[in-house]
């Protein structure tokens, strides 16, 4: 099949990205003036083009390509739309490696929160998709609360005509979704009560893109500075990830404002890739932290207010721009001084830089949290996850000083570098990454205690108040949660009921843990109060002081590393 010269134009797009100098500037405002003019036929050459721009947006050799992919990707709508006029099919834009582009349609299975903010945030842009939905027993059991008499239809018919019951009680057409939400936010339910309810349809949302400043395509931000990447991208060989982690960074907290608009455009930046975090739905607008890290990378991190913080662990998340454009995600979640860290570039930005910006993101959350082992869980480096196995993301983590926490794992890792250093061109297979994908890699500063935390797994905690409650309360959760609590406030010297609102939750949330510390009533008074401490610190502003006074009680410490180091009994999984 003959080269067309719109395939070689973007081949030489793809080709500028990553090379600098005033002759490659000028080469790519050249190409850049041709996509002007080109008229691309095809979906696939449409996307092509598209992660071309937002790349040059986010790595700019010159001032001058950044109005130009600016002004492209400010009417690229319009091409999607001369597609859908000629009636191409559209259906190579909606994997969610590529999903968000403007003038697309969105189509997902989102839940009650998100729902609610996309309604809130785009209203009459979003609504049911109706179509194939079969869930009609979910319906019978939910929708009567709603429109009177449908039981009366729907507890005794086979054949309910579901819409159009629904269609008679909304006045405007096109508002399915927001009458919807304003039912299930009348009903007199807790919220977390309404948003399982509301779940529990499993219904698919349709989001209409256009031209919105949410699309992929749309929503960079102007930088107060721009950073022009005149000179070499940063390899990963060059990135000493223990001396990034261990420099000091300035960091500043948000207003509350200008928090808020940041948790928008990070449900924005997920929503339009099809994704979710917890921390993003959840986050808690009023203490969003800002670092400028240099060569224009903003990172943002957050964590979750009290009443949406996990049971046990610290949680935050954050993302990054890129000089205004997102270009990854974070998520991490910990204990004392141990932090889980997901960290996900998209993937139009993941020739760029992508491991310095990890380094950055390390650096950030070590300052923030004090956290001094960190640690990678085995989907991100292709557990159940072929993308990070053709990616090899193993490597990327090896390469960057982590190691394979179980000995039999790090014995491959050491073999496969061998055969890498003596076979030149050789590659590992993707058999053995899986095998390697297999367990978690660790990294520990310098004074962190190596290999402390390999055997670490949370939810062996979790599965330890199982036996517990199944052994001591009979399977009952109520009656053991109110027996912990009661039992640890005896333990400390505390009275659990003089405590109120948000330190209340936290006592309740980790007495059930705390009650399986042998000997608890016997630690010194001075132990004793600092964990009042740890407790009251988990319901305060932030949980960055509970991960540190955590990690300074050497008892509770280990008490926790004891627990959650011992792996439950065998048994069948899901």
């Amino acid at each position: 099949m003959p080269t067309t010269t719109g395939q070689r134009l973007l081949d030489h797009l793809e080709e500028i990205r990553g090379r600098f100098g005033a002759a490659h500037a000028r080469q790519a405002e050249r190409l850049l003036e041709a996509a002007e003019r080109l008229r691309l036929r095809e979906p696939e050459a449409l996307i092509r083009l598209h992660e071309a721009l937002l790349f040059l947006r986010a790595f700019p050799p010159s001032r001058k390509v950044v109005r130009q992919t600016e002004a492209l990707l400010a009417s690229f709508h319009e091409r999607v739309q001369a597609l859908r006029r000629r009636g191409v099919d559209l259906s190579p834009l909606d994997p969610m490696e590529v999903s968000g582009i403007a003038g697309t349609v969105i189509e997902d299975c989102l839940n009650y929160d998100v729902s609610r903010w996309l309604v809130k945030r785009f209203p009459g842009h979003v609504d049911v998709v109706w179509d194939g939905y079969d869930k009609h027993l979910r319906l019978a059991e939910t929708l009567p609360r709603f429109l009177p008499l449908l039981d009366d239809d729907a507890y005794v018919e086979a054949d309910v005509p579901y819409l159009t019951w629904l269609r008679a009680a909304i006045r405007r057409p096109g508002r399915d979704l927001a009458w919807l939400l304003a039912r299930f936010q009348a009903l007199l339910l807790a919220e977390r009560e309404r948003a399982e309810l509301f779940d529990s349809l499993e219904l698919t949302i349709r989001w209409d893109l256009g031209s919105a400043r949410a699309s992929r395509t749309r929503n960079w931000r102007t930088p107060r500075r721009i950073f022009y990447h005149r000179g070499p991208f940063i390899r990963r060989n060059e990135v000493d990830l223990v001396g990034e982690m261990t420099t000091p960074l300035r960091v500043e907290r948000l207003s509350r404002r200008a928090g808020e608009a940041t948790l928008d455009l990070m449900r924005e930046v997920m929503t339009v890739r099809r994704r979710e975090l917890w921390g993003t739905t959840h986050g808690d607008a009023s203490h969003v932290l800002r670092a400028d890290v240099g060569r224009g990378l903003e990172i943002f991190l957050w964590g979750l207010p009290p009443e949406r913080r996990l049971p046990l662990r610290a949680y935050v998340a954050g993302f990054s721009l890129k000089n205004g454009v997102p270009t990854n995600y974070i998520e991490a979640i910990g204990l004392c001084e141990w932090l889980e860290v997901g960290f996900n570039t998209f993937y139009t930005f993941r020739d760029g830089e992508s491991a310095w910006n990890y380094a950055q993101a390390l650096r950030l959350l070590h300052q923030v949290l004090g956290v001094t082992c960190v640690a990678v869980y085995p989907y991100q480096i292709g557990e159940h996850n072929e993308e990070a196995i053709e990616s090899g993301a193993f490597w990327f983590y090896r390469k960057l000083g982590f190691r394979p926490g179980r000995p039999e794992l790090l014995r491959i890792a050491e073999a496969e570098e061998r055969r890498i250093a003596a076979t030149p061109g050789y590659r590992t297979p993707a058999r053995t990454l899986r095998r390697l994908a297999t367990g978690h890699m660790f990294l520990e500063l310098p004074g962190s205690g190596r290999g402390c935390w390999d055997r670490f797994r949370a939810r062996n905690i979790g599965f330890a108040v199982q036996r517990h409650m199944a052994a001591q309360w009979g399977g009952d959760a109520a009656r053991m949660r109110a027996g912990s609590a009661t039992a640890v406030s005896r333990a400390l010297g505390v009275r659990a009921d003089s405590w109120a609102g948000h330190a209340r939750k936290a006592l309740e949330d980790l007495a059930p843990v705390l009650a399986l510390v042998p000997g608890l009533a016997r630690w010194t008074s001075e132990e004793k109060r600092a964990l009042v401490q740890v407790i009251r610190a988990k319901g305060g502003s932030t949980e960055a002081g509970y991960l540190r006074l955590m990690g300074r009680h050497k008892k509770l410490r280990d008490a926790i590393l004891r627990m959650g180091s011992k792996p439950p009994a065998l048994g069948s999984e899901f």
